[in-house]
């Protein structure tokens, strides 16, 4: 999912704050799954996520994550 995703899946409009909580978090949710709207990993955090992702199968087109095959939709 993206951070617009969740935001609106809880019914937010502040994809921002998604980021906010998931930096609050201390890393008890699965952070590295929501990716920008682009499908591009988190700068700061782009070697670790992209890592986690590859372990878990997702696949990238150069540095983006295939969206249309890897997007969760909440269904």
């Amino acid at each position: 999912m993206t951070y617009g995703d969740v935001a609106e899946y809880v019914g937010s409009r502040a994809p921002r704050m998604v980021g906010r909580v998931l930096a609050a978090d201390g890393g008890t949710v699965p952070w590295h799954r929501v990716l920008r709207a682009d499908g591009t990993c988190a700068p700061h955090l782009y070697t670790e996520q992209r890592q986690r992702l590859l372990s878990e199968g997702v696949r990238f087109i150069g540095p983006r994550v295939d969206l249309i095959a890897y997007r969760w939709d909440g269904s």
